[in-house]
């Protein structure tokens, strides 16, 4: 297998089972959002899709990916899809349930962990990356989708 040098050498599977391959994104920048429906911090789906609105004529593109690694996220696709469609209406693209730490983590956690040191401390936590796949910056869960700082990395980004 061909070493992964950016983020657009990956691939998921969404909400729905069909295949994402990030390549199609390449040269785009993309917010990656690790995401659960059971957490305290579930509410900032609302921010996300606040960006989503606000940059949706651009070619920022918003990724959650849902995970359970945390014990806060359904094992239902279905029932991820109430919370996310029925609670906050998202318009991005949402991933079907995935690790994003310990034994099973995905390729994209991985893959982000070695090439930045960078690993997901709880839900929610945030990664942008530039127009060459490369990670410009990561929040932690705190630090919500539509603040200041993540805005203004947007900006320069698109």
């Amino acid at each position: 297998m061909a070493e992964n040098n950016s983020i657009y050498d990956f691939d998921f599977l969404d909400i729905d089972g069909n295949m994402v391959e990030l390549s199609i994104f390449k040269g785009k920048p993309l917010l990656i959002v690790n995401t659960a429906s059971r957490c305290g911090f579930t509410p900032q789906y609302e921010g996300l899709q606040n960006l989503f609105t606000k940059y949706r004529k651009t070619d920022l593109t918003i990724i959650a990916t849902t995970s359970n690694s945390f014990n806060q996220e359904f094992d239902n696709p279905d029932d991820i899809k109430k919370i996310c469609l029925v609670n906050y209406n998202i318009g991005f693209i949402t991933s079907s349930p995935i690790e994003v730490k310990g034994e099973n983590i995905h390729p994209i956690y991985k893959w982000i962990e070695n090439s930045y040191n960078k690993s997901p401390k709880w839900n929610f936590y945030k990664y942008l990356f530039n127009r060459s796949g490369e990670l410009e910056e990561s929040w932690s869960s705190i630090t919500k989708p539509d603040s200041k700082k993540i805005i203004n990395k947007i900006e320069k980004l698109i």
